[in-house]
């Protein structure tokens, strides 16, 4: 009880004295002080102590839940993506060297986990993936321990939803023509949502010079127009239209591109040549009026330095289920902020990863949208696996939960039909 009534004093008191100059006590502070006085409280947050990390794996070994374990029976979720295929031993690993460890201590925990491994990896890929997993799961743990939602521990709100596009997933691979983007872009309007993304590459176009050739001939520079034009015909001037290459062209035909949908007036052009060369994608901006966004294949705040600097990207576009985490994303939009530059996070995960995505956009001032995926509403896996309130997305928007923590959990049960096999499920 003591335990108890001085964790609400504190909260109490820190809310209201801060607050009450301003007017503010009755409203926002005396939330926090009913949400941590309504939270339950198995011991003092001080002695709150992780006890174990398991893990499971989803999509053939290319999505990473994890679940952090502590001796107050309060647990934490968080994923990690693409860059997580065979990490089990080291999720273990860093279980290991956070046992005992008190997890309110995210930033702190983060970095002795990164810095620890300098020498193995700890800059970019697997390494960073995973962490990126295990600190979201750290905020989880710290938001249900102190009855608040992680966006109120990483700074409050600016907006309570987040603005997220469609990724229609049309995959060029099929060869689709023209006719079938307008359908597409259309289902994804008809859906409610005011934004949508296509790719552009297509490994098997007949008109590819050779599969080696990352030069676009100018018959697949047609094909690419013609798509994009028939999704502006279909739903007007009004619908934000993305555009991805994945890297996967070479620097000239990246200009050519950006120059040939400047008509079109798409929201942007999304890494039209491969991430590792920051000068060139320089060399395209400069090149076009078509709004340019790199950061998928980015690490941390330091992989989005340069590129600020020296004006390599209109839009940023970290990967938060892989860049760092919430952090990490976070200090990657301030960064970009101070630049005047918009936050547009990739998102390929669960609605587990799409959910911590939207804590961190509701926190910054220059979040611009976020990425949504069509399997979210046609592949069942993606329902059955979480466990959440309320509807996933609405009218183009993805409500932040105001429950403790992510507000969203992982349904372990439903999740072990769709398990990775060959990997441990949550050991």
């Amino acid at each position: 009880m003591k335990d108890m009534l001085s964790r609400r004093s504190f909260f109490s008191k820190a809310a209201v004295t801060s607050l009450a100059g301003a007017g503010l006590a009755g409203g926002w502070g005396s939330t926090l002080v009913a949400q941590v006085d309504a939270a339950p409280k198995a011991g003092a947050p001080s002695d709150l102590r992780i006890t174990d990390i398991t893990c499971a794996y989803i999509r053939g070994g290319s999505g990473l839940l994890v679940k952090i374990h502590t001796n107050q029976d309060i647990y934490g979720v968080g994923e990690g993506v693409d860059a997580v295929a065979g990490t089990y031993q080291l999720v273990r690993a860093f279980g290991r060297q956070l046992r005992n460890q008190n997890p309110l201590n995210v930033h702190a925990l983060f970095e002795n986990m990164r810095k620890s491994r300098f020498f193995a990896g700890a800059q970019s890929g697997m390494m960073v993936a995973v962490l990126s997993a295990i600190e979201t799961a750290l905020w989880d743990v710290a938001g249900k321990a102190l009855g608040v939602p992680v966006y109120q521990l990483l700074g409050g709100k600016f907006r309570d939803s987040c603005r997220v596009y469609m990724d229609t997933a049309l995959y060029q691979s099929r060869l689709p023509e023209p006719a079938d983007f307008a359908a597409a872009a259309r289902e994804a309007v008809d859906m409610g949502m005011t934004a949508v993304k296509f790719d552009l590459d297509q490994a098997n176009d007949p008109n590819k010079y050779d599969r080696f050739n990352w030069t676009a001939s100018p018959m697949e520079i047609q094909r690419m127009y013609d798509q994009i034009a028939a999704c502006r015909e279909e739903v007007g001037p009004n619908i934000d239209i993305c555009v991805d290459m994945h890297g996967r062209y070479d620097a000239i035909s990246g200009e050519k591109v950006a120059k040939m949908l400047e008509p079109l007036n798409v929201m942007w052009l999304e890494e039209p040549c491969p991430a590792e060369n920051i000068q060139a994608y320089k060399k395209i901006a400069d090149s076009t009026s078509t709004p340019i966004c790199v950061g998928e294949n980015q690490y941390l705040a330091y992989g989005f330095r340069e590129m600020l600097e020296i004006g390599a990207a209109d839009i940023v576009m970290p990967d938060l289920q892989k860049a760092g985490g919430l952090g990490e994303g976070q200090r990657i939009a301030n960064l970009a902020n101070l630049y005047y530059v918009p936050f547009a996070p990739h998102m390929v995960a669960t609605y587990i990863g799409a959910m911590a995505a939207a804590h961190c956009c509701v926190s910054v001032p220059n979040f611009l949208i976020l990425e949504w995926q069509i399997y979210f509403h046609k592949n069942p896996m993606f329902k059955e696996i979480i466990i959440h309130d309320g509807e996933m997305v609405v009218d183009g928007f993805l409500p932040v939960s105001d429950k403790p923590g992510l507000g969203v959990d992982i349904n372990v049960e439903a999740m072990r039909q769709y398990a990775a096999p060959g990997y441990p499920y949550f050991e």
